[in-house]
Formats: structure tokens, sequence, C-alpha cells
């Protein structure tokens, strides 16, 4: 991924997160952190933990990593796709009316 691209979308992130009231405005290391944890909890709500825990991420599953993620995601994910869609809409709108 482009190193430019992968910054805007941190960013993003953590903009999103704050909005939602995930995180406080510690940067990007608190989004990490609680990132993190919500993962874990979600493992746990899933029943993955144990296994998590025994085996660690690089040994789940697609599947067992895409349940964690989706559940973690929902929220989050949603609110950063219809923020994308708003840019979107607005910078097209303006080439639009040049």
């Amino acid at each position: 991924m482009n190193p430019d691209a992968s910054r805007a979308l941190d960013m993003l992130k953590y903009e999103v997160a704050q909005e939602l009231g995930l995180i406080k405005g510690g940067g990007e290391q608190e989004l990490k952190a609680v990132l993190d944890s919500m993962k874990y909890e979600v493992a746990e709500e899933l029943g993955l933990s144990e296994k998590l825990r025994a085996v660690g991420w690089p040994n789940m599953t697609s599947r067992e990593c895409g349940q964690i993620g989706g559940r973690l995601g929902g929220r989050l994910g949603g609110q950063m796709v219809k923020r994308m869609v708003e840019f979107t809409e607005t910078h097209l709108a303006r080439n639009h009316l040049r």
C-alpha cells in the first residue's frame, strides 16, 4: 500500500474513532491499544479467545479473523465508509462545477 494512503487511512480511522467516543485524543497509540483490546473482547464473545491465546493471530484461520474483524469493524468501518462517500461526493460536485 502507498505509505501516504496508509497514513491518510489511519488518520481517518483515528478521527472516526474519536467521533464515536472510542478514544479521547491520545493519538495513534491510543487508537491501536483500543482496537487491540476490542479485538480480544470480540474474540472472547465469539468463543475464539482460547485458540487465539494458544496459537496467536498468524495461525488463526481467515474465517476466524474475518469473524472478529467483521464484528469489530461494523460501527467503525461503516462510519469510515460513510465519510469516504461524503468526501467523494463533495469532491466530484466541486470538480463538476468548474
